[in-house]
């Protein structure tokens, strides 16, 4: 008879429960939150599993692609889908989440995410890694000149001019301003 699994995923642990076509409860317990562990417990005890369920998330896109890799029959739910089913649930734990995972992926009552490819993953941290670091370059181009102007020292934020060498020629006769605002200069 064929098993479903729902794995409720944490940073350490996953809790992991396993129930057969008819929902009966077969094994619950749990695992680091390994791919290679999570594969070992389900050969001992879901070998046959149809389907397994662990909700979208921060670990689910690496897991999702381990597991798959693992040749487990994964699927990655919604998670705002999810909510709304485990909402009912009175006592809030890892296991009986765990167990509402498995119900959901028994009962086909589930939307799948679609997860990308890892390659895409990367490009998207990428495009946000840059964006942050612009960000970052201009908060500090922007206090650098505001503690200036408290001193009497105006640097335009002219577009197309190096912001520090507009700096160095605004600072040209203030050494202990250019010592003041030098860590923030080096970190730009």
């Amino acid at each position: 008879m064929a098993s479903f699994v729902g794995l409720d995923v944490s940073l350490e642990e996953t809790s992991v429960c396993v129930v057969d076509g008819d929902g009966c409860v077969v094994w619950r317990g749990k695992v680091t939150s390994e791919p290679k562990a999570i594969a070992k417990v389900l050969a001992k005890h879901a070998a046959d599993a149809e389907r397994v369920g662990l909700e979208s998330g921060a670990l689910s896109t690496w897991l999702w692609h381990e597991l798959k890799r693992l040749s487990l029959p994964i699927v990655c739910l919604d998670a705002r889908q999810v909510k709304a089913a485990l909402m009912l649930q009175l006592n809030k734990t890892a296991a009986n989440d765990a167990l509402g995972l498995a119900q959901i992926v028994r009962t086909g009552w589930f939307r799948e995410v679609q997860v990308k490819s890892m390659d895409a993953y990367a490009l998207g941290a990428q495009v946000r890694i840059r964006a942050r670091l612009v960000g970052l370059q201009l908060d500090l181009a922007n206090q650098i000149r505001d503690i200036l102007k408290t001193f009497g020292v105006w640097v335009s934020p002219a577009r197309g001019q190096r912001f520090d060498r507009r700096l160095l020629a605004a600072l040209e006769d203030h050494d202990q301003l250019l010592t003041l605002v030098r860590p923030l200069l080096e970190t730009w």
